[in-house]
């Protein structure tokens, strides 16, 4: 079977190249990455020498760049992770948001459709494509869309594009929705990773607004099972939504650090919160439970320190991605080709 992951290079990409190749040894991977800040080759420094792995660097939303991917690789199914992702950025900028996103998404489903239709297309996209929750219930599958910053409407309106294709088409689609991940080379503006280098070297802790936004924590190994049992047995047409069953607010997270640093948390500093910033997402992930078999593994007590820990060893990994050292990595393997 031979899978192209797009967006191999970033966080939970790079995570699910590796979780690919040991659990499925007969399958090849391509990683087809444009390698944007947020995209790491060094993440994959192991799975380079695997000679079931290759990369290939190129911009989702260059057709004639994707068409021969397509074209040399032949695939057998297409994991869509690729995108821009940081809702602060989309709040200053939302052009790259559309350009990936909504583009690259439309890009590649009319790759797959010009093989034939006979690709199966993994579509992973986000909570935040619901929108904000109050203090009670949780999103479904049945939850209307309603994205509240340029980020989530992006992936709101990639969903669409993959709907329309089952429907236009009736091309072999499936969607995920995943709530917060967390886990190892998750790029250091995201809450997690952020907080433990600023505490490492005593820095503030920025926290928005009251710290009270809460969301459902998922750690990234269990994600990436979710995602190739999805795949491999997905109903075509479907959403599923994943969850860890594990929501906490920002706030306790931040102090759930501090603690396992022994740092103090008059480190934590409260800053004006960002537009239209949702207050709680919460995930029932039950339909994939049921249905497909999968629940995650790992608890937020055990996979938590992990987490911390990883990034403790790895620190030059943290100094290189913050320094943008990490991004000289490409030309020196591959030659800037």
């Amino acid at each position: 079977m031979n899978v192209i992951v797009t967006g191999g290079a970033g966080f939970i990409g790079s995570n699910l190249v590796h979780y690919l190749l040991r659990e499925r040894p007969d399958w090849n991977v391509l990683n087809l990455d444009a390698l944007t800040y947020a995209g790491n080759l060094e993440n994959l420094a192991d799975a380079e020498q695997n000679p079931r792995y290759r990369f290939v660097h190129a911009d989702i939303a260059d057709r004639e760049a994707v068409d021969a991917a397509f074209d040399k690789f032949h695939p057998d199914a297409v994991m869509h992770l690729a995108a821009e992702s940081h809702v602060d950025r989309s709040i200053l900028d939302a052009g790259a948001f559309i350009h990936t996103n909504v583009l690259g998404t439309q890009v590649l489903l009319d790759a797959v459709r010009a093989m034939g239709g006979a690709i199966r297309f993994l579509h992973v996209s986000t909570d935040e494509v619901y929108g904000s929750l109050g203090p009670e219930g949780y999103f479904t599958e049945e939850t209307p869309l309603a994205p509240n910053s340029p980020y989530s409407a992006s992936k709101a309106a990639s969903d669409m594009l993959v709907r329309a294709s089952f429907q236009t088409h009736k091309m072999d689609v499936v969607t995920t929705r995943c709530s917060n991940n967390y886990g190892p080379f998750q790029f250091p503006e995201k809450l997690i990773p952020l907080m433990v280098a600023n505490a490492l070297e005593d820095k503030p802790l920025p926290v928005y607004g009251d710290g009270m936004n809460i969301r459902d924590w998922l750690y990234v190994e269990d994600h990436c099972a979710a995602l190739l049992t999805a795949l491999e047995k997905g109903k075509t047409g479907e959403v599923y939504n994943i969850g860890g069953h594990n929501e906490w607010p920002n706030i306790e997270i931040v102090k759930l650090i501090l603690k396992h640093l022994d740092k103090s948390d008059t480190l934590i500093q409260f800053v004006t919160d960002r537009p239209g910033h949702d207050r709680r997402y919460a995930i029932d992930a039950s339909k994939i439970e049921h249905e497909l078999g999968w629940t995650p593994s790992h608890t937020f007590e055990q996979a938590l320190p992990l987490t911390i820990q990883w990034y403790l060893d790895h620190r030059e990994w943290s100094d290189r991605v913050r320094s943008g050292e990490y991004q000289k990595y490409y030309e020196q393997q591959y030659g800037g080709r």
